[in-house]
């Protein structure tokens, strides 16, 4: 078959299996939505195995950083001077450049993934109740974002490898 009925299919075959995942045996600790930007970031960037290392580095790097902002951003006092919204703005920006400046060495280089590890991590802070504290960030349990965005990170990198080495062995040379 020609390589985008190829693609398309391993994909929605993978989709389902992915889904199945999130929403049945690892509900809670996969989050389909994680693993497929991870899955379409290892497409992003060339969908071979240098991608498929950048994803993952990168992205765990990302999500690393979010999770030291999200610690400094707990120890800010809400009523601290000049105010909550201007020192976690300042917060951010400082991180942030430091994972940009990342970039100098050559292993965090891919910086739309850091971001993306960066952004996922905090989805989930915000999207989710109670996990936005010292006890989640600092604890070992399936609602620290370190073990669930790294872990969907990873399984959604390698779902888009799958993905690919499947619609390589359906399409006609």
């Amino acid at each position: 078959m020609d390589k985008l009925t190829a693609l398309s299919l391993s994909i929605g075959l993978l989709s389902g299996v992915a889904t199945f995942l999130a929403v049945g045996p690892l509900s809670g600790f996969f989050f389909i939505w994680a693993a497929t930007i991870a899955w379409a970031a290892y497409f992003f960037l060339g969908a071979n195995k240098e991608a498929l290392i950048n994803t993952i580095v990168c992205g765990i790097f990302g999500v690393v950083l979010a999770w030291i902002t999200a610690l400094l951003l707990t120890e800010i006092s809400p009523d601290a001077a000049p105010g909550f919204s201007i020192m976690a703005a300042l917060t951010v920006a400082v991180v942030v450049v430091v994972l940009c400046l990342a970039a100098n060495i050559p292993q965090l280089a891919t910086i739309p993934a850091s971001v993306l590890g960066y952004s996922a991590t905090f989805a989930y802070l915000l999207q989710t109740p109670d996990t936005l504290t010292q006890d989640v960030l600092l604890g070992v349990s399936l609602s620290n974002p370190l073990v669930v965005i790294s872990t969907s990170i990873v399984i959604g990198t390698y779902f888009g490898q799958f993905s690919a080495q499947l619609a390589a062995k359906w399409t006609k040379e």
